[in-house]
């Protein structure tokens, strides 16, 4: 991709030497465009568009809220459990 943004050479002669097809050469660019540095993360690892960061934060939010209201019902339950005795 480097090469690509060198503007040095067109991109079909550089999928030529490459050996790659131009319009991989192509998406690649529109990824690197679009996610810049978090466009190719690595094997095995997705990449974290700004929207599933701010859902994931959201739903963690919400994991702890209902966690806390967990712990609440726990303690309300014991202590009317108590009262029945």
């Amino acid at each position: 991709m480097r090469l690509l943004r060198q503007g040095n050479k067109e991109v079909s002669q550089l999928a030529l030497e490459l050996g790659v097809a131009s319009n991989k050469l192509y998406r690649w660019k529109d990824e690197i465009g679009q996610h810049g540095d978090n466009a190719f993360p690595g094997p095995g690892v997705r990449k974290r568009t700004t929207s599933t960061k701010g859902a994931t934060q959201g739903l963690e939010a919400k994991v702890k809220r209902l966690r806390e209201d967990n712990e609440i019902l726990k303690k309300a339950a014991i202590y009317f459990a108590r009262e029945l005795e």
